[in-house]
């Protein structure tokens, strides 16, 4: 007998992602890259995330841009891979991300993912997605830092972005606190780690992904 085929709600991929400008990318590496090493970095890390998230196959992916969407870079993206490209507003990190959440009207759940996390993986993103599908208001990949990777939201939740300390150790208590707060259900898939000082640096050969040559025709 045949059976009809599930297909899972659509889930939106946002990704936030500065220019691989000298100078403006990964301004913490250059001590130990250079400017124009940081931001060759930059640009691979843009291009391994994008990666993973089209192979993740959730719904359409977007990226939103820094300083915005007419640099060189991005314009080659969209050339060769269709990626939609927003301008990031020129606001905290909440605010960008959570325009990014909302754009969408949260019509569908959506997710929101930086450049800096090379170990996530599609599954990691298939997993955020699934706990969105199941019911969850909200969900997150805590990074080890105390900060997180990921964040995706079936629902708007008021005050979750607001009085937050972007950049430091508290910044995944302090969001547990505005989810608790709100009488929000959230689910936390995962425990990862980015790459923000030169020290991250040395963990970058222990990923497959990474290892793998991959060449890019922009």
């Amino acid at each position: 007998m045949a059976t009809d085929l599930v297909h899972p709600e659509a889930v939106h991929i946002a990704v936030l992602a500065k220019a691989p400008l000298p100078g403006l990318a990964k301004t913490r590496l250059i001590p130990a890259l250079g400017a124009r090493g940081a931001a060759r970095l930059q640009r691979r890390f843009t291009l391994q995330t994008l990666h993973t998230a089209q192979q993740a196959g959730l719904g359409e992916v977007t990226l939103w841009c820094a300083p915005d969407r007419g640099q060189r870079f991005f314009r080659a993206l969209r050339r060769h891979c269709g990626i939609h490209c927003r301008n990031q507003p020129d606001a905290d990190l909440g605010q960008r991300m959570l325009q990014a959440l909302t754009a969408q009207e949260l019509v569908q759940p959506c997710i929101v993912i930086g450049t800096d996390c090379p170990a996530l993986t599609p599954a990691h993103l298939q997993q955020a997605a699934h706990a969105l599908r199941s019911g969850q208001d909200a969900v997150f990949i805590a990074a080890e830092d105390g900060g997180y990777v990921l964040v995706g939201l079936r629902r708007t939740i008021p005050g979750l972005f607001e009085g937050i300390d972007w950049s430091t150790a508290r910044v995944m208590a302090q969001t547990r606190e505005r989810l608790r707060q709100a009488g929000a259900s959230w689910q936390e898939t995962a425990l990862l780690w980015d790459v923000d000082v030169p020290a991250d640096l040395a963990r970058l050969p222990e990923l497959h992904a990474w290892r793998a040559d991959r060449h890019h025709p922009y």
